[in-house]
């Protein structure tokens, strides 16, 4: 069956109410047009629903934003958090208030951290909430740091290394979740994208430890294995996708991609150009579609986070949460105007 390839206007899209039943298939090609709205089919296309579809676009500004959100036709009902990363002080690559301001405000959103666990200063709530306040998101939404009060625990009983998840107890106050993802690299997953964001990202300080230790401790983040750790980070994204079900969506903004996350207060500078937006239902398709846009880069450029990847195992996370059934690594990538 031969390729086709169906365009629509960015303006028809946000017409459409952002909402897109567009048959799919697989990764776009390296080179994607500027300006140009497609949808790459594949030459034996699933059936509708089967293969979740990763929405793209290379703009990255508010307007872009917003409209990657609006295609995936989903609502956040009631009080919803938009969890997010602060940025540790003296780091500069987290995502802009400026960039994210419109989005958050259109859902009414509070911004939502944790504590940290390694020490720096996010290690308590109050050096937490001063660095929000400096780095200029308490200035377009309220701030929550959800393990002020202490952690809950959400049960995930197919985990292999943990069966709860320990998150802080203002996640109960939330009916909604908008994971706001600077996608990046990171010195011990590899990168960071919408499961670091809804696993370490959403973990207590104490959840942190129990994560990082691949369950052995929840009070030391240092020392367990690898690959457990990086499995803990998908039984912990799990236990908050359960929870959640069909009150969660996710957006990865690949800008500034340093091979250091934004835990990093002295990051390298990105060698990598910035790459765009994308958006998805499914968080392990979200997340294997940027991992796939970086192999798709200049390869001398995206050198240095590829080996980032590589070096820690860090698509052991995506085989994981997949085979625990919480996405899929096949993926239709829908790219918008931009």
């Amino acid at each position: 069956m031969k390729k086709r390839v169906l365009r629509l206007s960015l303006s028809a899209l946000l017409g459409m109410g952002g909402c897109l039943f567009l048959l799919g298939g697989f990764p776009a090609p390296v080179k994607v047009p500027a300006l140009e709205d497609t949808v790459r089919l594949s030459e034996e296309p699933a059936a509708v629903g089967e293969i979740p579809k990763v929405y793209m676009t290379r703009d990255i500004s508010p307007a872009a934003l917003d409209a990657v959100y609006k295609a995936l036709g989903r609502a956040l009902p009631g009080k919803a958090a938009v969890k997010l990363s602060t940025g540790e002080p003296g780091g500069h690559h987290f995502l802009s208030p400026d960039l994210i301001k419109d989005l958050v405000q259109s859902v009414e959103g509070t911004i939502v951290e944790s504590n940290t666990a390694y020490g720096g200063r996010r290690a308590n709530t109050a050096m937490h909430k001063q660095a929000a306040r400096d780095h200029g998101f308490t200035a377009i939404a309220p701030v929550d740091i959800l393990d002020e009060d202490g952690s809950m625990s959400l049960p995930f009983a197919g985990g292999k290394n943990i069966k709860e998840d320990l998150v802080g107890s203002h996640f109960a106050r939330y009916d909604s979740f908008l994971v706001l993802s600077h996608f990046k690299g990171h010195s011990m997953g590899g990168f960071g994208g919408a499961l670091k964001n809804i696993s370490i990202g959403i973990a207590s300080s104490t959840g942190k430890a129990w994560i990082h230790s691949g369950g052995t401790s929840r009070t030391n983040p240092w020392g367990g294995k690898q690959d457990a750790f990086l499995e803990s980070m998908a039984e912990a994204s799990g236990a908050v996708m359960n929870r959640l079900e069909d009150r969660i969506v996710y957006i990865n903004v690949m800008n500034h991609l340093s091979i250091d996350c934004d835990c990093s207060s002295n990051p390298a500078p990105p060698e990598l150009d910035d790459i765009g937006i994308l958006a998805s239902l499914d968080p392990v398709a979200l997340d294997k579609a940027c991992v796939d846009q970086i192999y798709a880069s200049d390869t001398r450029r995206s050198a240095s986070l590829r080996q980032r990847i590589e070096s820690r195992n860090g698509t052991h996370t995506l085989d994981h949460a997949e085979s625990l059934g919480l996405g899929s690594q096949r993926y239709e990538l829908v790219m918008l105007g931009g």
